[in-house]
C-alpha cells in the first residue's frame, strides 16, 4: 500500500535539513514491525545524519526517544487514514492497526 499521507514525491529530499537523501526509514520499526512497514509503505526518505548519524541524539531519529515514539505515531497515523480512504470508520481503521502492528501508539 502506497500511503497518502506521507508525500513520495520528493524522496530524495531529506525532509527535516532539506539535504539530498541517503536512506529510507521506517516509521515503525523493532520486533518485526519493519517487514510490515515495508508492505504497508509507511517509510520516510531521510538523509543519514537526520536519520542516525548526527552528533546529538536530538537532532538524529535513531536513539532520540521522543523522535522514534513521534515517527511510531506517524506511522500509525497513516495507516489509519489510508484505511479510512478504503471505507473504514475511524474505530475500525484503529483496530485494523491494532490487529496488524498489535499495540496502539495514539
Amino acid at each position: 500500500m502506497e500511503s497518502v499521507l506521507i508525500e513520495k514525491q520528493y524522496k530524495r529530499i531529506c525532509p527535516f535539513c532539506g539535504s539530498v537523501n541517503t536512506v529510507e526509514h521506517h516509521l515503525l520499526f523493532g520486533r518485526g514491525m519493519r517487514n510490515l512497514a515495508d508492505e504497508d509503505g509507511l517509510t520516510i526518505y531521510p538523509c543519514e545524519k537526520c536519520h542516525n548519524m548526527a552528533e546529538k541524539a536530538i537532532n538524529r531519529i535513531h536513539e532520540n526517544p521522543m523522535a522514534e515514539k513521534l515517527s511510531k505515531m506517524l506511522g500509525q497515523m497513516a495507516f489509519e487514514r489510508e484505511k479510512a480512504y478504503e471505507g473504514l470508520t475511524r474505530e475500525e481503521a484503529r483496530q485494523a492497526f491494532m490487529k496488524r502492528y498489535r499495540r496502539s501508539y495514539l
